[in-house]
């Protein structure tokens, strides 16, 4: 979406400290193992995705909802550009947008701050109009590390005593006021991709052109979702 080094000693743990330590370990593994897991068979082959309700809750429970309605069967992949990353979910074969519940309330900030993914190579993310509160159906997959979408993490305070937003600096904000800025909320990531990364670059590297409504990177041979299921 700098460290700073000191030196530590290192010190053999307690038999009550090892076991707690390995106790969280193992539950962080059994958490990882718990991600539901989302296969997409598309027209240029299969790939799987892992979600992280933990990180982005109704981000999460919006995009399975979609998944078990079979709402992205039969969509394409309407915009693909190979630098930047692959869009689909929206629209048909024939440019056709599918209708969609209402939008999703934005996470981006939230799932930073429990530790979620930046919008990486092979992360999952929502896409929405200029309002951040806007995502209905439609996804993307960053295909190269995009730290222009990011969310701005907000500093603590209200008023939050100093904020600095390219070259901007904000001196006792009501915290209300940047919460609300538009600029600020970047993209929610709400799961990556964990197989078949190679199917998804093939996707990316498709020629593209004009297409239906679309001016610009659409494929022009279409790349169709087949199918999209909850594998686990």
């Amino acid at each position: 979406m700098n460290s700073t080094h000191t030196t530590v000693q290192r010190r053999a743990l307690p038999a009550l400290a090892m076991a707690c330590l390995l106790a969280a370990s193992g539950w962080q593994s059994a958490w990882a193992d718990a991600a539901p897991k989302v296969k997409f068979a598309t027209s240029e082959g299969d790939f799987v995705v892992e979600v992280y309700p933990d990180k982005a809750p109704k981000t999460v429970e919006n995009f399975l909802q979609y998944v078990k309605d079979k709402h992205y069967d039969g969509t394409i992949f309407h915009r693909v550009i190979s630098n930047f990353m692959v869009q689909g979910g929206g629209f048909d074969a024939k440019y056709a947008e599918k209708p969609g519940r209402p939008p999703v309330r934005h996470e981006g900030q939230e799932a930073l701050a429990k530790g979620g993914d930046k919008n990486t190579v092979g992360t999952l993310a929502m896409a929405r109009t200029n309002d951040p509160h806007s995502a209905t159906a439609q996804f993307f997959i960053n295909v190269k590390d995009n730290d222009f979408l990011n969310p701005t993490p907000i500093p603590p305070g209200d008023p939050v005593p100093r904020f600095e937003y390219q070259g901007q600096v904000y001196e006792n904000t009501p915290r209300a006021k940047l919460a609300n800025a538009p600029q600020l909320f970047g993209y929610t990531v709400f799961g990556k991709v964990v197989s078949g990364m190679d199917i998804v670059n093939k996707i990316k590297s498709v020629p593209t052109g004009a297409g239906g409504p679309f001016p610009s990177d659409v494929p022009k041979t279409a790349v169709l979702i087949k199918s999209v299921s909850l594998i686990k």
